[in-house]
């Protein structure tokens, strides 16, 4: 009987197949089901039966039809991948009832727009913002009917600033700005992140200060519920004047021009996919092109994403490194609340708070820690010892940082302005980036040393000499490798961040005939961030595994509650590793693992309950500091065991 390796979203299923003459939708719709098998939530799946994906073949990377027989296309133990998956699963969450987000242009936060990035919420505008966006309307065609020269209302843009538009040739002025700054280039935006930077433009036209027309607002909003997304290639802009050709490509979809994706169409032309959801290409007025690129909505938008992902490695970093420390037998001392008080950083002491509650012997017996209690070991290695002093600042970074973005997010950042209180259009330089820029390189810098001191604990677990474990944490060493090159990717991960975490914002190329003379270079300060974080939640993911992996020789002895429980949380999907095999999978299955927060969600609750049962007075000030996502409601209290 033929079997096949099936690759799906994070996980390597095996499908035996007894008629080689199935097709390949029969062999993608058998390894869905061992995928959602074992799912608490179906793996986001409601009907499987609808689902629609692509497969491909591992080696050659050739796409399959699914329509073709097993036995023409694929041979014995080959290895197929089904992708398109996470896109379509969006179809169907949409059909059920979705809640809205209000937008007025000064309430979003940088967890909302990650939420609609993933299609949890629609959008719809709240009666103040409406009328301030009809009043920033009637003053700019007010503007027009006098025929006032204004610049990107009359005139040209950039260098044309004094080359007035007969006002016949405004709406093609627009529609000739969207088309010429569509010069984008690279990979496409994912649905997630082009349904954020379109979510965080419409807020901030919300504010009213951009003379965009309620008409047009509406249509984008429309546009957004339905998911009709607008092809956005991920590189072009500097970041001053604000982010012009991701933005005009995201407009010009909108417009009925270029490419577009929907759940329901997939990837067509814009006026096809506009068409197929009953909605009609926005028709500009005059400024109406300029409001819709000017700012620094795709820098702020990844920014979002890089720093909600960002907040939360930073706290399931702690939690790994409890874990290892155990693992290495290491002493908790260090993690004593008076030393603390002495070097009073927030960040410091939440981790060293974090820590003591997942360690402190009297609260959480560790038969591990039981076991050294009177070793001759009188302190541990820095990367053991001053994980509060290295993970706090990464903690103090993320605030700093997040502080910016949620004030970005709710800016102004158009050019010109639309003052109707004050009856006056009035340009400014709110379109640059450099705040955002300027807060991503230092998140980046802030948040790569994660990785650092993670792979030198990974060094440690893997270095007999050092952790008193088999060499490469594996049994028969030599016959088998254990950990050796899952430590080279680490190291390999660590090395590229230390690339990427050089600074963007310090570089400045003159633009637009020397008009736009300062860049913030922006974009590339928000894409690497985000690169920087992915390749932090990698290397500890790999930590994760390999401290698992200490645990096994060290059994039966068994760590505290909640660090038993990580471990169970990890086991459920990864399993010990008593010989060499594939180890790619396991990665990027406990990658996954992080990046959906189910390890802090596990231990969370253990950390909550220690701050508030048995220091009280060192319960943060912030209700999210401890809080899980959405926060646990103060009348549902976890039942510990």
């Amino acid at each position: 009987m033929p079997r096949f390796t099936v690759h799906v979203r994070d996980e390597w299923l095996t499908v035996p197949c007894k008629d080689a003459t199935c097709s390949i939708k029969w062999l993608g719709f058998e390894a869905l089901k061992r995928y959602i098998k074992n799912k608490p939530d179906n793996g986001g799946i409601q009907h499987i039966k609808d689902v629609h994906f692509g497969v491909k073949r591992c080696q050659g990377l050739g796409l399959l039809d699914n329509d073709d027989t097993i036995v023409d296309v694929l041979e014995d133990n080959d290895f197929v991948e089904l992708g398109n998956i996470t896109n379509m699963v969006y179809m169907f969450s949409v059909c059920r009832e979705i809640d809205y987000i209000s937008l007025d242009g000064n309430s979003l936060t940088s967890t909302d727009l990650v939420n609609l990035g993933k299609g949890l919420y629609k959008i719809k505008l709240t009666p103040e913002a409406e009328q301030k966006v009809v009043q920033s309307r009637e003053l700019l065609d007010t503007i027009v009917k006098e025929n006032k020269v204004v610049y990107g209302i009359t005139t040209g843009f950039g260098k044309f600033a004094r080359t007035v538009i007969p006002v016949s040739k405004l709406k093609e002025l627009q529609e000739n700005l969207l088309r010429s700054h569509s010069s984008g280039l690279g990979s496409p935006l994912s649905p997630e992140r082009t349904r954020m930077l379109l979510a965080l433009r419409i807020n901030v036209l919300a504010k009213g200060h951009s003379g965009i027309s309620l008409e047009t607002l509406h249509s984008m909003i429309e546009a957004f519920n339905a998911s009709c997304l607008s092809y956005v290639p991920e590189k072009g802009t500097v970041g001053a004047s604000g982010d012009l050709a991701p933005l005009s490509h995201l407009a010009l979809g909108l417009m009925g021009e270029g490419k577009m994706w929907s759940p329901k169409s997939g990837w067509a032309d814009a006026k096809y996919v506009l068409e197929a959801h009953g909605l009609k290409p926005i028709s500009l007025k005059p400024k109406e092109g300029l409001a819709l690129i000017n700012g620094t909505q795709m820098i702020t938008s990844l920014g979002a994403e890089a720093v909600e992902r960002a907040e939360a490695i930073a706290q399931q970093a702690d939690i790994i490194a409890a874990l290892t420390l155990e693992v290495l037998k290491g002493t908790t001392k260090a993690f004593d609340s008076d030393i603390h008080e002495l070097r009073p950083h927030p960040g410091q002491k939440e981790v060293a708070l974090r820590f003591r509650s997942l360690l402190d012997s009297d609260h959480h017996p560790s038969e591990i820690a039981e076991s050294h209690r009177f070793c001759d070991r009188v302190q541990d290695a820095y990367t053991m010892r001053c994980c509060p002093q290295v993970h706090g600042i990464v903690n103090d970074t993320i605030e700093f940082v997040k502080k910016i973005i949620n004030t970005e997010i709710n800016s102004a950042t158009d050019n010109p302005m639309m003052f109707a209180e004050r009856g006056e259009t009035i340009s400014g330089g709110n379109f640059h980036g450099e705040y955002p820029a300027k807060a991503l390189d230092y998140l980046a810098i802030g948040v790569h040393e994660l990785a650092s001191i993670s792979e030198r604990r990974i060094e440690r677990l893997c270095n007999p000499s050092l952790s008193e474990l088999p060499a490469f944490l594996v049994n028969e060493g030599g016959l088998n490798s254990g950990f050796m090159i899952a430590h080279c990717t680490a190291a390999a991960l660590v090395s590229e961040n230390k690339v990427l975490c050089h600074p963007s914002s310090i570089d400045s190329l003159s633009t637009s005939a020397a008009t736009e003379d300062h860049v913030s270079m922006g974009g590339w300060a928000a894409r690497k961030a985000l690169r920087v974080v992915e390749h932090v939640e990698q290397v500890l993911a790999i930590e994760l595994l390999a401290a698992c992996q200490g645990i096994e020789f060290l059994r039966p002895l068994r760590t505290t509650t909640p660090l038993e429980k990580v471990y169970d949380l990890v086991r459920a999907t990864v399993k010990p590793w008593i010989k060499d095999r594939f180890m790619a999978p396991d990665i990027e299955a406990v990658h996954r693992l992080l990046v959906d927060q189910k390890v802090w969600n596990i231990a969370g609750p253990y950390i909550e309950k220690y701050c508030m049962e048995y220091i009280p007075e060192s319960r943060p000030s912030s209700p999210t500091a401890f809080a899980l996502d959405p926060p646990p409601s103060p009348r549902k209290r976890v039942r510990l065991e």
